[in-house]
């Protein structure tokens, strides 16, 4: 029995937990201590699973901690890319004995910014769950596995510990730490601790989509399995991956969720409840985000008299916070429904990347659940939430008639760790212009078409007023409808009044601001002034579609009027090679142009000209054309590197290189697709080159990870041109890189007019490493369409990189504009 002595043996047996007391059964006679039976029970025990291990004493290095780049300095890393790295023994080089506190969290500078370092016994090789809080990756063996940066305390992930000594290596970065490894409960498990879900309310009929973490806790793939029907392709083994299913429910909100075999074996089951609300209480809606098929939810504080054509409220959350959390800060509105996107998680991308596209999908889902009057949309936030607002109010100025943003800032030149160069080299101008949608004064004209009411505490500690001022100072000189408000004495978030509701959201003359606003209808426009900073992040406003720019990622803006009584378009143009305007049906004029001097008539009679007319500058020239080359880059194909996760991507790892490639490829496949749901609640689905059908995956993007020699679907996706990435090359136009060298490139993807291709790689393992920890998920670093890093990348920063650039419209490098490396 646990703790007691065995008659017979001078020893107590210390049971692991997990084993039952039962299942060391025996009994000895008189006095005879069997060596026999020493050896059963010892042969027993080591065939358990071990208990829980907490990692409590290491070795740690601090490092100095970044910015928001695409490019870091890191000599740890520097060594890990190299292969020169080896898991310290002792202190000494940097590295300096570290001790958990009592509750088993480290902190000091290398939790911080840097690493703490452990090695792990092991009698055997065997599969535990390592759960660890405050690292942004962790290596175990040398393999990158995701980290839950922020704490929350719900990933766990399957890794094998070898027989002999384990090394696990953790990169820190929130000031706080602690890991632990466990024996996993089953081979393969559903882990509803970071379940996405709806509410369950008494009018809900049908199935519900739901967001569910499968975990593969063995050291085989589990390839075409079915969740609640839904096909997955591959389980990597040792995986943790979030995955969408659909569920059906019962009225008590119960709900099954499957997931089995090919053969239609029950791998894992488990039983959900749905949380049950009333309809005039504040709930959860779910999705599937068109971004990467996951399930995101947001919550919804409900109109007192619902019914079609009324208002929608779209509101964003401060770091931290919940979608359901920012909804319950309302008082619920008799004229409108409040939506509170999630940002995909309480911290996420700061409303920027796939955080503004979250935005979107969630107006675009509540337009249509609710059947809100269009005319009648509005968007407001606070802290991090009100720099959400500004910045998707200066993206997507057509789609909103009035904002508020909340204790807002500006963007990351300003608040937040965005990158600095006093001096920049043309290689840092470069990455900066690749972050330029995050630069929201640069489209302050776009503020004009809303109201705008500004709020602030004046005393706000966190987001300090200045950012609030700075924002009023920039528009004052333009914007006719701008409304401010600081309130004395007031810190981050606060309530002055008694009514039910936050007035630090939920602001009654921001509210009032709204009910008087409305969005023109589309004959009603007769001038647009637009200024985008890349067609692919925002393209249109009302009848005005950006389609192509001469700089990439540099502001474009376009004035144009519209006469309808000569039917007359004057516009004027700043870094825009190509755009187009949907024409009014109500005139069968002739339509003309004049673009920035250029003049011109339609070239055919207005019963012939279609809905929209392209206008593209050829030779210096402004002339007009129907449609546009969708080989070109376009608003859905743009480029920017990150844009790759815009549209349902696939993983691709490589099977045809050296076996160290080929680990690396999988390794990083596998620490991409958990990185993507911890930080972003996203669905990366997987699968290796030999298995890949171009076919079964049309029109989605790719990520292929390693080059052309490692990978097989390189060849299947990609076209050969004047760019390539091979073992031992990288070509960029006429010029070529045979050192060693990681890219990160974005590319069309040859079967289709829609979808991309990424290459994360390099042209030998060591250039394949220094892509291992590629910052691409992290909002406010800029990657431009080609990115090259030398592993001197790691020791000098922007020194070390070789080539950073954007491809021609054309998707050339001979047309394109890239910075080289002297």
């Amino acid at each position: 029995r646990r703790g007691r002595r065995i008659p017979g043996i001078g020893v107590k047996l210390k049971i692991p937990a997990g084993v039952s007391s039962e299942t060391v059964r025996f009994s000895p006679t008189g006095r005879i201590c069997s060596v026999l039976m020493l050896l059963a029970i010892t042969a027993l025990l080591s065939s358990q699973a071990p208990s829980g291990i907490s990692l409590t004493e290491g070795l740690a290095h601090s490092v100095r901690g970044g910015s928001r780049s695409a490019i870091r300095v890191d000599p740890i890393d520097l060594q890990i890319a190299l292969g020169t790295f080896r898991t310290p023994t002792e202190a000494g080089n940097g590295w300096e004995r570290v001790t958990a506190g009592k509750d088993g969290t480290f902190s000091g500078p290398a939790a911080r910014s840097g690493y703490i370092a452990f090695k792990v016994e092991s009698e055997k090789s065997i599969v535990m769950m390592l759960s660890s809080q405050g690292n942004s990756i962790a290596y175990v063996n040398g393999a990158p596995r995701g980290g839950d940066i922020y704490m929350t305390g719900y990933v766990s992930l399957p890794v094998l510990l070898r027989k002999g000594t384990n090394s696990l290596i953790f990169a820190c970065g929130r000031g706080s730490f602690k890991a632990s490894l466990a024996p996993p409960s089953s081979a393969v498990m559903l882990d509803t601790r970071d379940l996405t879900a709806p509410d369950l309310l008494p009018s809900d009929r049908g199935p519900a989509q739901v967001g569910v973490v499968v975990q593969n806790a063995t050291e085989n793939d589990l390839k075409d399995v079915w969740l609640n029907g839904r096909h997955i392709p591959l389980l990597p083994a040792l995986s943790s991956v979030k995955l969408p299913c659909t569920i059906s429910t019962n009225r008590d909100g119960k709900a099954e969720i499957r997931l089995v075999s090919a053969s239609r074996e029950l791998l894992a089951t488990t039983t959900i409840n749905l949380r049950k609300r009333e309809l005039n209480q504040p709930y959860k809606r779910t999705f599937v985000s068109g971004v990467d098929g996951s399930v995101q939810y947001y919550g919804v504080n409900p109109s007192t008299s619902p019914g079609a054509g009324q208002a929608l409220f779209l509101s964003l959350h401060g770091a931290g916070v919940e979608g359901i959390g920012q909804a319950e800060a309302y008082s619920p509105k008799s004229w409108g429904f409040i939506a509170a996107a999630t940002n995909r998680r309480p911290f996420g991308f700061d409303w920027e990347d796939i955080g503004r596209r979250d935005a979107i999908e969630v107006l675009e889902d509540a337009r249509s659940r609710f059947k809100t009057d269009a005319s009648k949309t509005y968007l407001t936030g606070h802290s991090m939430g009100g720099h959400g607002t500004w910045q998707v109010g200066a993206h997507f100025p057509d789609r909103f008639a009035a904002i508020m943003p909340s204790a807002g800032w500006v963007s990351f030149a300003s608040y937040g760790g965005g990158a600095r160069y006093p001096n920049p080299t043309p290689i840092e101008k470069m990455l900066l212009r690749a972050s330029a949608s995050s630069d929201t004064l640069a489209l302050k004209h776009n503020y004009a078409q809303e109201g705008v009411y500004v709020l602030h505490g004046d005393a706000d500690d966190n987001v300090p007023v200045t950012e609030a001022r700075t924002m009023r100072r920039e528009l004052a000189d333009f914007h006719e409808d701008l409304h401010w408000f600081e309130q004395k004495g007031a810190g981050h978030w606060w309530d002055a009044s008694p009514e039910p509701g936050s007035d630090c959201v939920d602001w009654a003359a921001g509210f009032d601001l709204f009910s008087r606003r409305r969005i023109p209808n589309l004959d009603e426009i007769r001038s647009v002034d637009f200024t985008t900073e890349c067609p692919g992040v925002s393209a249109r406003d009302h009848w005005l579609t950006v389609s192509q720019q001469d700089k990439a990622f540099e502001p474009s803006r376009v004035q144009a009027k519209y006469d309808p009584l000569s039917s007359r378009y004057t516009v004027a143009t700043s870094n825009v090679h190509a755009f187009s305007v949907q024409l009014p049906k109500s005139t069968q004029a002739k339509i003309s142009f004049e673009i920035d001097g250029d003049k011109f008539d339609a070239p055919a009679p207005r019963e012939t000209i279609p809905v929209s007319m392209h206008l593209v500058r050829v030779s210096g020239k402004w002339a007009s054309t129907t449609s546009a080359p969708p080989s070109e880059k376009n608003p859905t194909r743009s480029g920017g590197f990150k844009s790759v996760f815009d549209h349902r991507v696939i993983a691709v790892f490589g099977t045809t290189g050296s076996r160290e490639e080929n680990e690396w490829a999988r390794d990083k496949a596998r620490f991409d697709v958990e990185t993507f749901w911890i930080r972003g609640n996203g669905t990366l689905l997987i699968v290796a080159d030999r298995d890949f059908d171009p076919r079964q995956f049309l029109d989605q993007n790719v990520i292929l990870y390693g080059n052309q020699t490692s990978n097989s679907a390189y060849s299947k996706l990609i076209d050969a041109g004047d760019f390539s990435v091979q073992s031992g090359s990288i070509k960029l136009g006429m010029r070529e890189i045979r050192e060693d060298a990681g890219i990160c490139a974005v590319r069309p993807r040859r079967d289709s007019n829609v979808a991309s291709v990424a290459i994360v790689g390099g042209n030998s393992i060591i250039g394949m490493r220094v892509t291992t920890r590629a910052s691409y998920f992290q909002s406010g670093a800029g990657f431009p369409d080609c990115l090259v890093l030398s592993p001197n990348t790691l020791a000098t920063g922007t020194k070390g990189t070789l080539v950073a650039g954007f491809f021609g419209n054309d998707w050339t490098v001979a047309n394109g504009d890239f910075v080289w490396q002297p």
